[in-house]
């Protein structure tokens, strides 16, 4: 199998259903597209292949590495190695080779090429003040495939066009390629240019960067380093797979040992700006509608990150109330997207927090429709129900 074959390939297959985000290769399975959220198999010119052969998905993932000793290297020792792949005039693909009970699985994620802008994104305008910090850390956490990347580039792209800084981006691959603007791009990928976050960070401190992007915190050692570059003035942006910001914060804390702990939360307090959760919802018609938690920083938050969350004063119930500031939870973006009639009542119940809060908000909305708010027919008052208990209690006993 050679490029052009291998290309061919990835052509049909991106270009066989609309939105298509990845594209899959397991053994046993048809070659399948993810499209709107659900996984399609692929035919080739009408020809449906009924199941891939663990030698069909190893030429494919040899093809992909293309000979690279540190990639072949990594997914023999390691199990798995991640890789881009560009695809001429068409995409790019930040790929991921793993195996699996003995045979090679390969997942390709395609690459926006044009750098979005929130408006694009249809994210909140208040996540646009990002740009506007000095220092310190954001994080912008979801689960895979949320949208992380997309929204930290349309962050970068404000501060590309409005302030002359240096930027650095340590990146696990490069996803969008920053064109120099009024900033200044120095964009380094893992396995290229660096070899660990820990250590590409580590060198980033001596390359005189205001802003550093991390492509994910993996580590304690990377954690540990990235709050030592927003303490010494630098603005760090980076990700972590956690669903909310409260879990956040606690999954930071849980990579140090306990005696630590004070210490770490003292640096949170004093380093964290603004976490941002991502989860993707499915859209009414097809498609994915985003909604995000916005926790900003301030007295009150710095509060629970020092001394843990407590009643009263959970990140939950901080951010509910700091919507005046531009905070707002998951399930206040959830009732708005269903007043908006992007999603459905199911879907909107189903990704809630907190079902309770979010089925309220829906029933108000029914009610200002003039919709029904329950199931529940043909009720109607027993007027003679006290008169029967009367009679009850006043019946001789025999």
């Amino acid at each position: 199998m050679r490029k052009p074959e291998i290309d061919y390939i990835l052509s049909t297959m991106l270009e066989s259903h609309s939105n298509v985000s990845d594209l899959n290769f397991t053994v046993g399975k048809p070659p399948q597209v993810e499209s709107s959220g659900q996984l399609v198999p692929v035919s080739f010119e009408g020809h449906a292949i009924e199941a891939l052969t663990p030698f069909q998905t190893e030429m494919i993932a040899l093809n992909l590495i293309n000979s690279d000793r540190r990639l072949t290297e990594n997914l023999i020792n390691e199990g798995s190695c991640d890789l881009s792949y560009h695809l001429p005039e068409k995409a790019r693909f930040r790929v991921n080779i793993f195996s699996q009970r003995g045979s090679c699985s390969i997942v390709l994620r395609q690459l926006a090429t044009r750098i979005p802008t929130l408006a694009d994104l249809k994210m909140p305008e208040v996540l646009s003040q990002i740009a506007e910090e000095k220092n310190g850390l954001v994080l912008v956490t979801g689960a895979t495939g949320s949208g992380k990347s997309s929204t930290l580039a349309a962050v970068l792209d404000i501060i590309n066009q409005n302030k002359a800084v240096h930027v650095l981006t340590l990146e696990d691959p490069v996803e969008f390629a920053h064109p120099h603007k009024k900033a200044t791009f120095n964009q380094r990928e893992m396995g290229i240019d660096f070899d660990t976050f820990a250590n590409g960070l580590r060198a980033a401190l001596r390359q005189a960067p205001k802003v550093i992007l991390v492509g994910e915190m993996r580590d304690r050692e990377t954690v540990e380093i990235g709050l030592t570059a927003a303490e010494t003035g630098h603005l760090v942006l980076s990700t972590l797979h956690t669903i909310d910001a409260g879990q956040t914060i606690n999954r930071i804390v849980g990579m140090f040992d306990q005696e630590e702990e004070k210490q770490v939360r003292i640096r949170l307090a004093d380093t964290v700006r603004w976490v941002v959760s991502q989860r993707l919802l499915p859209k009414i018609g097809g498609g994915r509608v985003a909604v995000v938690e916005i926790m900003k920083t301030g007295l009150r938050v710095k509060e629970s990150i020092l001394n843990g969350e407590s009643e009263g004063k959970t990140f939950y119930e901080l951010i509910d109330q700091g919507e005046a500031f531009g905070m707002q939870t998951f399930d206040k973006a959830i009732i708005d997207c269903y007043k908006e009639g992007l999603i459905t009542e199911e879907t909107a119940l189903a990704y809630a927090s907190k079902k309770a809060i979010v089925g309220r908000g829906i029933d108000m909305i029914k009610s200002a429709k003039g919709e029904k708010t329950t199931d529940i027919e043909g009720l109607r008052l027993d007027k003679d129900y006290e008169k029967k208990v009367k009679e009850q209690q006043f019946k001789p006993k025999i």
